[in-house]
C-alpha cells in the first residue's frame, strides 16, 4: 500500500490527555491547539484520520486534591467545547460504531484515568456513567479509595469499596482499565471481572522493562478475556537507553504481544498529551500516517488495519452499552 492509502486509514487511538490542558487554559483552541500547545487537536486529528479518539479525565496531582468538581470541569469542556462545536461526535452506544466504520466524521469517548476523583462515592460512577463515561481506570500509580497504582510500594490489589466498584460498573456497562493498576489488582479483577477489561495505554514488559507495561502472563490474560491492549508512544515505556526513540523501536513490542495471542486484541493507546517527550515522528495524531507506512513494511494489511481501528471498534460493537429506548437519536 502506498502512502496515500496509509493516510486513508481509520485510526482509533484509545489515550490522550488533551482535557486536562484544556482546562488548565480555557483560552487555548481545539482546532489548532494554540494556545495550549495540544498534541491532539482537530487539525491533527484530521491530518491523521483519527476517527475515534478518546479523551481522558487525569486530575493532576500537582493541580489539588483529586475532586469530583474537577471530574465535571473536564467532562464539560469534553461537552460544550468539542461536541458543541459539532466538530466530535460523542459515541456512547453500541449502535452508533456502525456509523464510524461508514462515515468520514471524527468521533470521540470519554474515560476516567484514575477513580481518585470519585472521592469514594459510588453514586458519581452512575452519574459519570449517566454523563457518558464509557471507560474507567482503577487508579492512576499510587493508592485511591479503590485499589493500589502500579507504582504504590504496598503493592496491595482491591479495596472491599473497589470491589463494590467493580461490581457496579459491570451492571451498568463501564469498561475497566488496568493501564495504572497494579499487578495484584490485575490479577483479582481477572478472577472475578464477568466482561473483557482493557489496557488502553501500556506496552509489553519483557521488551522494556517498565512498571506500568504489562507482563507475559498479564498479555496472555488480557487477550484470553477478549479485551485490548493499547500500544502506546511513551518514549521509556518503549526502551531503557538514552538514545532517542523511533517509530521502528515499536515493533518489538507488537511482535511480543503478537507472540502471545494479542494479534487480535491490539490497538493505540498513545498517551499524547500526556507526556513531554516524543517518539521521533510520532509527535502528533497527524503523524499516524508514517507509522501505518511502517507497519505495512513489516506486516499484512488486514492485521494493520486490525491495530489502527479494526479490533478496537470490533470490541466497542461488542461491549459498549445497548442504547435504552428512552434515548434520543
Amino acid at each position: 500500500m502506498n502512502r496515500r492509502g496509509a493516510v486513508r486509514m481509520k485510526v482509533v487511538d484509545f489515550h490522550c490527555d488533551a482535557l486536562s490542558k484544556l482546562v488548565e487554559k480555557p483560552a487555548a483552541l481545539f482546532e489548532d491547539g494554540s494556545g495550549a500547545q495540544l498534541d491532539v487537536t482537530l487539525q491533527s486529528m484530521n491530518q491523521g484520520n483519527i476517527a475515534l479518539q478518546v479523551f481522558a479525565v487525569f486530575l493532576s496531582e500537582n493541580k489539588g486534591k483529586p475532586q469530583f468538581e474537577r471530574v465535571m470541569a473536564q467532562l464539560d469542556v469534553f461537552r460544550k467545547r468539542l461536541v458543541g462545536s459539532g466538530d466530535i461526535a460523542w459515541l456512547k452506544w453500541r449502535d452508533q460504531v456502525e456509523q464510524i466504520t461508514s462515515g468520514g466524521k471524527r468521533w470521540g469517548m470519554l474515560s476516567l484515568e484514575g477513580l481518585d476523583g470519585l472521592e469514594g462515592n459510588l453514586f458519581y460512577v452512575q452519574l459519570c456513567y449517566d454523563l457518558g463515561v464509557r471507560f474507567m481506570g482503577l487508579t492512576w500509580n499510587h493508592a485511591n479509595w479503590a485499589a493500589d497504582g502500579v507504582m504504590e510500594k504496598r503493592g496491595a490489589g482491591l479495596t472491599d469499596k473497589g470491589r463494590q466498584f467493580v461490581e457496579l460498573s459491570q451492571r451498568l456497562g463501564i469498561i475497566l482499565d488496568v493501564s495504572h493498576l497494579s499487578p495484584s489488582g490485575f490479577w483479582e479483577l481477572a478472577e472475578i471481572t464477568e466482561r473483557p477489561f482493557i489496557a488502553s495505554h501500556s506496552n509489553a514488559y519483557s521488551v522494556c522493562p517498565h512498571p506500568r507495561n504489562l507482563s507475559d502472563e498479564q498479555i496472555r490474560a488480557i487477550a484470553a478475556l477478549d479485551g485490548l491492549i493499547g500500544l502506546t508512544f511513551v518514549p521509556w515505556f518503549i526502551r531503557q537507553n538514552t538514545r532517542p526513540v523511533k517509530p521502528e523501536d515499536l515493533l518489538p513490542h507488537i511482535e511480543k504481544i503478537c507472540s502471545l495471542g494479542g494479534e487480535h486484541h491490539l490497538m493505540f493507546g498513545s498517551d499524547f498529551d500526556g507526556i513531554d517527550q516524543w517518539v521521533e515522528g510520532l509527535e502528533s495524531p497527524g503523524c499516524y500516517p508514517r507509522l501505518i507506512e511502517l507497519l505495512l513494511k513489516h506486516y499484512p494489511e488486514y492485521l494493520v488495519r486490525g491495530w489502527t481501528s479494526g479490533n478496537a471498534l470490533a470490541f466497542l460493537e461488542k461491549h459498549l452499552p445497548q442504547r435504552p429506548s428512552s434515548e434520543d437519536m
